[in-house]
């Protein structure tokens, strides 16, 4: 695909989607929403970690609303059932580790998009905000699942209600995000974490994602059983053949993601 609205790339099997709208603070559009998707599909194939992240200032200013005349026209319920639902579960289905690098603000859908990796480092310039109840509108792409789950049924409740700037800071200590890391060190510091599991056993990185999301749903028993599956699924990769004799020879694995 010709992306018009994001640049993709793939760098030592690290994927990089960059939302590429910096005059709109990044704002999704059904286009970029088609883009985001493909690129998502492409990085599966083609690489082993797919970082997501914002040209510019800001990381996602959210839903598009277009000019001030039409905004009140858009079909919300289609939009988000036909455009959102697929590109989030793109994201959160990835067979790859995730990681969204916010670079600046996330607000609204933008927030939301953000929390859908499986990992999120922000710079400490970075805020998060539930715009949604300042518009009339409620948390929506994801955002009334995530949150909750993040941060607990209180926080979230306040943060939707609220639509309060939240810090990077604030962020991590509530536990919505990873890390909260200095601007200076920002593109820096997610590139070394991507690295990392970019050189990772992916396999095992995919069952860490199935079990964990699993276990919300799960009895101690059948987490049991989960793990016992998951962790046999483990055993017979070569990965896990390399990380024992690694460990035996007391030197870095040399995973090959498989």
């Amino acid at each position: 695909m010709n992306y018009k609205t994001i640049r993709f790339a793939v760098r030592d099997n690290i994927g990089i989607l960059t939302l590429n709208r910096p005059e709109v603070m990044n704002a999704l559009d059904t286009q970029m929403r088609a883009e985001i998707l493909h690129a998502v599909k492409e990085a599966e194939k083609t690489a082993r970690v797919l970082v997501i992240t914002g040209k510019g200032k800001s990381f996602c200013s959210g839903q598009d609303l277009g000019d001030r005349a039409n905004a009140a026209d858009i079909d919300l319920e289609r939009t988000l059932r036909d455009e959102y639902v697929p590109m989030l579960d793109a994201i959160f289905n990835c067979s790859i580790p995730t990681i969204s690098a916010v670079n600046g603000a996330a607000a609204g859908a933008g927030a939301n998009l953000a929390l859908a990796a499986d990992v999120v480092i922000a710079c400490k310039s970075a805020f998060f905000s539930q715009a949604f109840t300042r518009i009339g509108l409620i948390p929506d792409a994801g955002g009334t699942y995530w949150l909750p789950r993040q941060v607990g049924f209180a926080k979230a409740m306040g943060a939707a209600l609220f639509a309060d700037k939240i810090s990077a800071d604030q962020a991590s200590d509530w536990g919505m995000i990873w890390d909260s890391v200095p601007d200076e060190e920002f593109d820096t510091h997610w590139f070394g974490r991507a690295t990392q599991l970019a050189k990772g056993p992916t396999v095992a990185y995919r069952n860490v994602k199935a079990a964990l999301r699993q276990s919300f749903n799960n009895s101690l028993d059948e987490q049991l059983a989960l793990e016992a599956k998951l962790q046999g699924d483990c055993g017979q990769t070569r990965d896990f053949k390399e990380g024992v004799i690694a460990f035996l020879e007391k030197r870095p694995a040399q995973f090959e993601g498989r």
